[in-house]
């Protein structure tokens, strides 16, 4: 008889590990990304206010970068095509040299990347601000006239909590951030 009870156990743990598999597990919180304020590509404010209830997608550049900054927004503008279904995805690029990168300088270099009004935000502003978001917010690098910055996107949820890192040189980016972007936009508010 125990021999019987024990032949069952065996089919429901596999249905459990089965179902298990088919769930992801929900993605970390690793941070909070404050309110604030800063001025698009268009020259207006932006308040980060915009991006409530959004998930969205950020990484710093600069427009005068020789290096890996044009290959970044090259894909950027590849996960703005790849989310056209989705209407509240948007991407956000913060400048790490705002004295450079004025509105103007901005607006010519967005319209180069094709990036969607409304959709695709680059931003400048006090370099103490951008500072403060790159280092104590996403916790990616300083804006400190070094013109330094990492070659990372974070993916933040709804609520502005970072839910992800995603290296630019990873083998499976963006495959793996345009997955969990998804997820997130299917999960509830």
């Amino acid at each position: 008889m125990s021999a019987l009870r024990g032949a069952g156990l065996g089919p429901a743990l596999l249905l459990l590990a089965l179902l298990s598999a088919c769930s992801p597990a929900p993605l970390p919180i690793l941070g909070q990304i404050p309110p604030f304020q800063l001025t698009a590509q268009d020259g207006q404010p932006f308040d980060s206010a915009t991006l409530a209830g959004k998930v969205w997608v950020a990484d710093f550049f600069f427009t005068t970068c020789p290096g890996p900054c044009p290959l970044m927004n090259a894909r950027m503008r590849q996960i703005q095509t790849q989310t056209a279904d989705l209407a509240d995805v948007r991407l956000v690029s913060f400048t790490v040299d705002p004295a450079h990168d004025t509105p103007l300088v901005l607006a010519a270099y967005s319209k180069h990347f094709l990036a969607q009004p409304g959709r695709w935000f680059f931003l400048t502003g006090e370099p103490s601000r951008l500072d403060d978001l790159g280092l104590n917010a996403f916790h990616l690098n300083r804006v400190d006239g070094s013109l330094d910055h990492s070659t990372r996107f974070a993916l933040i949820d709804r609520r502005g909590r970072i839910r992800g890192y995603y290296g630019f040189s990873d083998d499976d980016f963006p495959k793996r951030l345009l997955a969990d972007l998804r997820g997130l936009e299917r999960e509830p508010s």
